[in-house]
């Protein structure tokens, strides 16, 4: 199928301040955080591969050009649009097996580390990357991650975000030194300090591993030789893992979710993901009137509806084999009338009623075949647990941090669960036609951004790039809203009269970092996030 509509903006309108404009492209498109990761996409497509390979190998070099929010041992999600059918993957781990709260808790844990080895899941980035590539790729495994690997022997200049973020990471570990922490600081300090901007750094082991996981169709990750080291370092540095719990790993293809937003079926994955939390709040606002761009009402109903959608999410979302509210049900039309309703003039703390039982990267990647990519992978805070599995390169998550160590909570901590999930790539269709892949990370800001940045489209007819560009709120929770320096000062002040406790932060790191591609009679037009070191690359 191929659409024939048009979203209504002005491609020239950039209402905010930003010096970047809508890219427009019709034979391939990438648009990430880090250029280098951009255009290595890019390349990829040039050489013959289609979408799937393009986000493949983007995502194995944001592991190196990106390192402050992945590696190698991160989890990953992807939306994928091909032969005019959506697909769902989820690769995100597990707990391992000889974990639980009562040996936590005897080693006086009160609630879940967020260093060191207890935190760490089964990493599902590299069963992410053979997945897709076995599935939907044009090139082998090996060359699309060979961009990544070269740049990891070779070296690259390290851009000015990610400089800012290694140093903050820098500062964090340093302060926090463990069992386990001196190979980080061997191969992400090297200088004995995090690289300048502009400043060369590499990583051989790194490319060594990457170079295997393409041989071996990342086989050696899960059931051999970086399996074992893996193991072997847990064991070593008092971690949970057994071989065992990686060679049970295997991504789940899943179906995606969907509400239908004024027209557009927005997507998003189910949990154990929060794309729920994102799709419970656009149900809420689209039982209202239409809402009016730059208002105080209108801001002021969003904010209520992602919270009264964040305590649904929370007390609901786990791993679907825990949960006990189906996503049917949350995404119902009687319960999104029924959580409207509790949206007054007023600010308020978030209490949803639930319904009868019944620091990450993302990238966007097209081409010219109608193939389309939404991906999203991550360490979760940073570098993620600040393990680094000695003579890999590989960087641990510590994604089990958001684990709750109270057996009563629906995502408490137990051997082979997997826990609530931050990151959640986005696809938007109408009609049954492909428009494209969104997706903003940033932790919890996550389902918040998307709901600001499909409105920005859907409702406020903004280009990709300006819906990108528009300042933003956080919800950080209780009635508190963070709002970027550029937010309408009288909106703010409206707002405040309303009962949010408002503070505003030049902080722009924490609002998220997105990216977008849309298509349009057969041409893409892409935007891309000011907060970071974006790039979209178009052929």
């Amino acid at each position: 199928m191929h659409g024939g509509f048009v979203m209504k903006y002005n491609p020239s309108d950039n209402p905010y301040p930003s010096a970047r404009q809508v890219v427009y492209a019709n034979k391939g498109m990438v648009a990430t955080t880090q250029p280098l990761a951009a255009q290595a996409g890019l390349d990829i497509i040039k050489a013959g591969g289609n979408a799937v390979d393009a986000a493949i190998a983007t995502a194995a070099c944001l592991t190196v050009t990106e390192p402050t929010s992945n590696g190698i041992g991160s989890d990953a999600f992807a939306i994928v649009w091909a032969k005019d059918k959506m697909y769902g993957l989820n690769s995100s781990g597990k707990a391992p097996m000889g974990i639980s709260i009562q040996k936590l808790k005897a080693a006086g844990h009160d609630v879940m580390p967020k260093f060191g080895w207890t935190p760490v899941t089964v990493p599902g980035a590299p069963g992410a990357w053979a997945a897709l590539s076995e599935r939907f790729g044009k090139l082998s495994l090996s060359e699309c991650l060979r961009p990544a690997a070269n740049y990891a022997r070779q070296g690259y200049p390290v851009s000015p975000v990610v400089a800012a973020n290694w140093q903050n990471a820098f500062n964090a570990y340093d302060r926090n030194r463990q069992t386990g922490f001196d190979e980080w600081f061997k191969v992400f300090a090297p200088k004995g300090r995090a690289p300048l901007a502009g400043e060369i750094w590499a990583s051989p082991n790194h490319a060594d591993s990457l170079e295997e996981i393409g041989e071996t169709q990342a086989e050696s990750f899960y059931k051999g030789r970086l399996a074992n080291e893996i193991a072997a370092a847990s064991s070593k540095q008092g971690g949970y893992f057994a071989l065992s719990d990686l060679a049970g790993f295997s991504p789940e293809w899943v179906e995606p979710i969907t509400v239908n937003y004024r027209g557009y079926d927005v997507w998003e994955l189910p949990p154990n993901g929060q794309g729920i939390v994102a799709l419970i709040a656009l149900n809420i606002l689209k039982t209202g009137n239409s809402p009016k761009k730059d208002t105080f009402e209108t801001y002021h109903r969003q904010i209520e509806a992602v919270k009264l959608a964040f305590s649904s999410g929370k007390q609901t979302v786990t791993d679907p084999a825990h949960m006990e509210v189906s996503s049917e049900d949350l995404l119902s039309e009687d319960y999104a009338a029924k959580l409207s309703e509790l949206i007054t003039e007023k600010a308020q703390l978030p209490s949803a009623p639930l319904p009868k039982k019944s620091g990450t990267v993302y990238l966007a990647t097209a081409d010219g075949e109608g193939n389309m990519v939404s991906y999203i992978q991550s360490n979760y805070m940073g570098f993620g647990s600040g393990i680094v599995v000695p003579g890999t390169g590989i960087a641990m998550q510590n994604r089990g941090a958001d684990f709750s160590l109270e057996p009563e909570n629906i995502n408490s901590l137990a051997g082979g669960k997997r826990t609530y999930h931050t990151i959640i790539p986005g696809f938007l269709t109408k009609d049954g036609s492909a428009v494209g892949p969104f997706g903003i990370m940033g932790g919890y800001m996550q389902p918040q951004a998307h709901v600001q940045v499909l409105m920005n489209c859907i409702d406020f007819k903004l280009n990709p790039q300006a819906a990108l560009d528009a300042p933003r709120w956080q919800w950080t929770g209780g009635n508190d809203i963070l709002l970027e320096s550029g937010f309408p000062g009288d909106i703010a002040e409206k707002l405040a009269e309303l009962g949010h406790n408002i503070s505003i932060t030049s902080d722009v790191g924490t609002f998220g970092r997105g990216q977008i591609i849309w298509k349009e009679n057969g041409v893409l037009a892409g935007g891309c996030e000011p907060r970071a070191d974006s790039a979209v690359v178009g052929w």
